[in-house]
């Protein structure tokens, strides 16, 4: 059995997770995942009776959807992935089970349990996550915020080859202090397409695979001349990534307050398609007190990848001139 440490959480897992951060002692949650491999004879079990609580709409037509997602009469949340994957997630967060088909791997699996499967068991436990990676500028949190394929990895992926700590990537799980928010740190990695690849590092192979079956690279920060921030730290400002600007302009960044803030912050809350009506009301408590005590930025970038060096300094002035001072360099 191994403990690992994400967002906040002691992992406790029968696998070894080689690149997730072991225990460090200062977690507040604890959550335990059983990954059953193909060749086993366990299996889930949710019983008889569940019923459909989620499904995703399909890619095209006659297509299976990429995840559906199952309530049993335990409470209880079954989710089948389209490649034969299945996870149960019990109803209070503690407890994930994890099966997949001999087509897949155990790599493949972790893929989905850092990501959706944790970001919802979290949601599960009260915990505020939003969709976002975040870097590391004087000792506080900059959240980057986005939906997918907005750039927030990529943007954060910019400034660790500046040399700036990245804290978490895509997943962003918020400790909630009262007035502030800490940021808990993820992986120590950015997951990147091949095109960020190739406008990072000017080769779209430049990267490693997550997994074979899956054209999506990771940059390690744990290798020389990265940095990775492994604690948490106060949330300091956060910048949604709107609509791209046309090539060849400039970022354009303007001030976000009171709903406007709130509802850029609520359609970019990790997993809000699986919350309940309690769960949501209690998202628009915390996102409400968070928007009142922190700054919440809206950063249009030009339309190309190649435009990203503009992009972080204009993060980074715009950022100075908030806490009125130059930003700290790494």
């Amino acid at each position: 059995m191994s403990r690992k440490s994400l967002f906040g959480v002691s992992l406790s897992l029968n696998q070894e997770w080689p690149w997730c951060p072991n225990e460090s002692g200062r977690e507040v949650h604890e959550i335990s995942a059983t990954l059953i491999s193909a060749g086993s004879q366990e299996a889930i079990s949710p019983g008889a009776d569940q019923r459909l609580y989620y499904q995703s709409p399909p890619r095209n037509s006659g297509e299976r959807p990429e995840v559906q997602v199952y309530r049993t009469p335990h409470g209880e949340f079954r989710f089948v992935y389209a490649d034969g994957t299945e996870f149960l997630v019990d109803r209070a967060g503690n407890q994930i089970q994890a099966r997949w088909p001999a087509s897949q791997t155990l790599e493949d699996t972790l893929v989905y349990l850092h990501g959706p499967i944790l970001g919802f068991a979290l949601r599960l436990r009260g915990v505020t996550c939003l969709h976002s990676s975040a870097v590391v500028i004087g000792e506080q949190a900059v959240a980057i915020v986005g939906s997918a394929g907005m750039g927030k990895s990529t943007t954060a992926a910019a400034f660790a080859r500046r040399g700036y700590a990245v804290q978490t990537d895509d997943l962003l799980a918020l400790a909630d202090r009262g007035e502030s928010f800490w940021v808990q740190p993820g992986l120590p990695r950015v997951l990147l397409w091949p095109e960020s690849a190739q406008a990072l590092f000017g080769d779209a192979a430049a990267l490693p695979r997550i997994v074979p079956t899956w054209p999506k690279l990771f940059l390690d920060l744990n290798q020389p001349g990265y940095r990775f921030s492994g604690r948490p730290l106060p949330l300091a400002a956060v910048y949604v990534l709107g609509d791209r600007r046309l090539p060849g302009s400039e970022p354009e960044i303007e001030e976000l307050v009171g709903t406007k803030a709130l509802m850029q912050l609520v359609a970019n809350t990790y997993a809000n398609y699986l919350l309940d009506s309690s769960m949501r009301a209690q998202e628009l408590e915390a996102l409400g007190r968070l928007v009142s005590h922190t700054r919440v930025r809206l950063l249009r970038a030009p339309g190309s990848r190649a435009a990203i060096a503009s992009v972080c300094e204009a993060l980074l002035a715009d950022f100075g001139s908030v806490w009125e001072g130059p930003p700290s360099r790494p």
